[in-house]
């Protein structure tokens, strides 16, 4: 996902993965997909104030549902955050049938 803010609103405190989990477990395009681990928050750059949450979901039912998420934008507040598919890394275990 990105265009979220990594900090809290009027603070300097970074975001949590716990607000993250939150989010996708709360919000219904994420019905019957299940994080593998715990999302990654990451600043996009050291003077940016945005941040990028990478995840690894697991679509319980289909493959259909997880392909259907990518370039899907939903809010967070008054935030629009945009969802990207992520590449094949041969060096990292996946389900292959998700990139057919």
């Amino acid at each position: 996902m990105t265009g979220i803010p990594y900090f809290i609103k009027n603070t300097s405190i970074p975001i949590i993965v716990d607000f993250i989990e939150i989010i996708i477990k709360t919000n219904y395009i994420f019905n019957n997909l299940t994080l593998i681990s715990k999302p990654w928050v990451l600043k996009t750059s050291s003077k940016s104030d945005m941040a990028i949450v990478w995840m690894d979901i697991w679509d319980v039912y289909s493959v259909q549902k997880a392909k259907n998420l990518i370039n899907r934008c939903f809010n967070i507040r008054s935030y629009i955050m945009i969802i990207y598919g992520a590449n094949i890394n041969p060096n990292i275990p996946q389900y292959k049938n998700c990139w057919k």
